[in-house]
């Protein structure tokens, strides 16, 4: 399989209607080529109808000389997209692009995706925002989804919230000496960093499972959340970190 028919195939898998991760043109997913230049969902394909066709090759190097321009216009973006492309063939890349850029540069990264799950975005719509998934309810979503998240305030999807996560990104590695594996955008949605597509896969359907435990711990009186010392002892666990190593290998 190829690169862009797995990538297709990730897509399709994000985009199924039963899923509720999202629907009709929402959300988007690329994946690294390794020659300086990566596949990103097309502007204005939907996920779950997803084939090769749908998806564009676009340079980091380019994408880079946009991020540092100041001052860039809504016209220069739009026009900025289209020159991104390593492909003038292919379609207009999503507004997205510059994000999947930056978070496909992570170590270890090589394959991204964003959805606006409803179960998530519930939470990251309320008054609420990112600040539940900040402390774990269970230890499966620490040993997916990494026992920090890297939550990001409400900005306009583009350049601007790219430049925002770039900060962001920068700082959580600062701090934690390796990238998130789940960025919150507030009234937004989450991206899942992964090493494979069926790691992003796995990280988005616990993300989604960890949003429905706490929708439902807040309406049964309030989460209990796991004291950080043993949040902590689930993260650095031998027997932990080999069943992260399986899921992994297997992804």
């Amino acid at each position: 399989m190829t690169t862009a028919e797995e990538l297709a195939q990730l897509s399709r898998e994000l985009g199924r209607e039963d899923r509720h991760l999202a629907i009709l043109g929402e959300g988007n997913t690329a994946a690294d080529l390794g020659d300086g230049t990566f596949l990103v969902k097309a502007s204005g394909t939907s996920l779950g109808t997803m084939t090769p066709d749908g998806l564009s090759r676009v340079s980091h190097a380019k994408v880079d000389e946009l991020l540092d321009r100041p001052n860039v216009t809504e016209q220069e973006i739009e026009d900025g997209l289209v020159a991104c492309l390593a492909d003038p063939t292919h379609k207009k890349p999503s507004v997205e692009t510059f994000l999947h850029s930056l978070c496909l540069r992570e170590p270890g990264v090589k394959w991204t995706g964003h959805t606006h799950t409803t179960s998530v975005l519930a939470i990251l719509a309320s008054k609420q925002g990112a600040e539940p998934f900040l402390r774990h309810v269970c230890p499966d979503a620490i040993v997916v989804c990494g026992r920090h998240v890297l939550p990001v305030p409400y900005i306009n999807p583009g350049l601007d919230l790219a430049l925002a996560v770039r900060e962001g990104l920068a700082k959580f590695r600062a701090e934690h000496g390796k990238p998130p594996k789940v960025i919150l955008m507030k009234n937004h949605g989450p991206v899942a960093l992964g090493s494979s597509s069926k790691e992003v896969l796995n990280i988005m359907l616990m993300l989604d499972k960890w949003a429905r435990v706490l929708l439902g711990a807040f309406a049964a009186g309030g989460p209990n959340f796991l004291p950080e010392e043993d949040a902590a002892k689930i993260d650095n666990r031998l027997d932990e970190a080999y069943r992260r190593k399986m899921i992994e290998a297997k992804a």
